[in-house]
């Protein structure tokens, strides 16, 4: 009988890719740290930040009656929306259930954006620099998404689907984006509230 187990060399090939691949990211994320030109940015909308008259709803935004961010709880729904309105996308008969997670979706990013920056104002300059790619990148998942809906919304599904994949993938590199945040701020001892 022919087995199906993987012969070492194959497993070890993987590996080195995804060795390869991880550290490659940690480089990124390591330049991306050490890089100053945006903390001119990033000072003044720190400070604006601060600056906004929130009262109790501040901490309310950074969680702190949770015991811990807000944001993370919050980035759930547009997430969900957006990830089950992909696998929606592969059923037949579907379209209008995947057009109304994109617009749920989209409609829950308000609340997770202003908790998100009313957390990023507290991160030292290593963590603020790449809170600052995170919200890059979730502007540009928020545009595919926008643009999806705006496709599905003019009867042209088969670009709504295209425009929600590139979506999915700035969805995915906000994501480690902003793991790497929550973890490089756990692991440095800064305080989650």
């Amino acid at each position: 009988m022919h087995s199906h187990t993987p012969d070492a060399s194959a497993v070890t090939g993987r590996t080195a890719v995804l060795d390869n691949a991880s550290t490659r990211w940690l480089t990124a994320l390591d330049r991306l740290e050490r890089t100053t030109v945006a903390d001119p940015a990033i000072r003044v909308l720190q400070r604006g930040i601060h600056a906004l008259p929130l009262g109790g709803m501040r901490d309310l935004l950074r969680g702190r009656p949770l015991g811990h961010p807000l944001h993370p709880v919050l980035v759930q729904v547009p997430i969900g929306c957006w990830l089950s309105s992909a696998v929606l996308d592969l059923v037949p008969g579907t379209q209008r259930a995947s057009k109304t997670l994109t617009a749920v979706g989209l409609a829950g990013i308000a609340p997770a954006a202003v908790a998100g920056w009313v957390d990023w104002a507290d991160l030292p300059p290593e963590q603020a620099r790449v809170g600052l790619a995170h919200a890059a990148s979730n502007a540009a998942a928020v545009a595919c998404y926008a643009l999806s809906l705006t496709s599905r919304l003019r009867g042209r599904p088969a670009k709504g689907r295209l425009w929600s994949l590139g979506g999915l993938a700035a969805v995915a590199l906000t994501g480690a984006l902003g793991g790497h945040v929550a973890h490089r701020r756990a692991v440095g001892g800064y305080p989650a509230t």
